[in-house]
């Protein structure tokens, strides 16, 4: 086996605790994964904590999960994808979306003295719906049974093409992004798999025009100022759906350095409810601790949590 890429003082076999879990991935310094989940498990009085393990190496990895005292991993990028062809079983959400964020264990489907069975699921696509449903007070009025849109490609935006489609009862879901073939690869993928009908690429003012306004937006894409011509096209196409009469509410999942961006700003002065990208990180956060903890939300201290959260992003600010 190689060497394990986790400091020594982080080491879960000389700290004094009883169970430890990973954050597996790469640029994960800033994540606030590990000091969530610590607040939760300090609030229950257990001596529990979650560990950076900054890798790609799967090999390794796994081997570190066979450890009894692990009690799972959140796994981020590179490794959602890579991690998955190493699952024993996934949930519906983890398979339909592609991607794996979350491996739990499930004790009493092991056989005694064998190899512990791993259980992937993707608890993006809990973060994105109830980010809208813990926020939004009336969704049949905001959101229901209306068109939705999500703006970007990546992973983030197949998780809430998921969420939209699977809860959220969007009729129909416009893709907004810079990138013909980042948005023909989400249509392909999301029709193999069953749930792609719905999808429209709007990729014009003209159509934008044309179109219903949509109840939800989710934007998965970084806060930077548009410069090139089919950014600047892409964030034409956003203001026009955000200036027509009817206004929802927009998930802002980019939320580092702060959550706080300027597409956030432009909807909020057009009247669209803004949720924070905090929130999404925060109840994909609960979904992962209620699979490791095999506790229920009332269990948790959600509030405790929100104020974390709420005095790690005001950092910045203060500094």
């Amino acid at each position: 086996m190689s060497a394990v890429p986790v400091s020594a003082e982080q080491s879960p076999q000389k700290a004094v605790i009883d169970r430890h879990g990973y954050l597996f991935g790469q640029k994960i310094a800033a994540s606030m994964s590990p000091q969530f989940h610590q607040t939760i498990f300090n609030d229950l009085g257990w001596r529990w904590e979650q560990f950076r393990l900054d890798s790609a190496d799967i090999p390794s990895f796994l081997q570190l999960l066979q450890d009894p005292k692990c009690f799972g991993s959140s796994v981020t990028m590179p490794n959602k994808v890579a991690i998955m062809e190493h699952l024993d079983e996934m949930t519906e959400e983890c398979r339909e979306v592609g991607a794996c964020n979350t491996i739990y264990f499930r004790p009493e489907k092991d056989t005694p003295g064998g190899r512990r069975k791993l259980y992937g699921t993707n608890t993006d696509v809990v973060g994105v719906r109830e980010s809208f449903y813990q926020n939004i007070e009336d969704p049949d009025r905001v959101f229901h049974n209306k068109p939705a849109m999500v703006i970007g490609g990546g992973g983030a935006a197949r998780s809430a093409v998921y969420a939209l489609w699977k809860w959220m009862r969007a009729t129909q879901i416009y893709l907004v992004n810079r990138d013909q073939a980042e948005v023909d690869a989400v249509i392909r993928e999301c029709k193999a798999k069953g749930y792609g009908d719905s999808l429209v690429h709007v990729a014009t003012v003209e159509q934008a025009e044309a179109l219903a306004a949509p109840g939800a937006i989710v934007a998965c894409v970084p806060d930077f100022p548009p410069k090139t011509p089919e950014e600047k096209t892409a964030r034409a196409v956003i203001e026009t759906f955000l200036k027509k009469e009817s206004k929802g509410a927009i998930l802002e999942m980019c939320y580092n350095p702060t959550p706080y961006t300027e597409l956030g700003a432009i909807a909020g002065r057009e009247g669209w409810r803004v949720i924070l990208g905090t929130e999404a990180m925060i109840w994909q956060g609960f979904e992962q601790s209620k699979l490791w903890t095999n506790l229920e939300l009332k269990d948790l201290p959600v509030t405790k949590c929100k104020t974390m959260v709420a005095a790690k992003i005001s950092e910045p600010s203060r500094l």
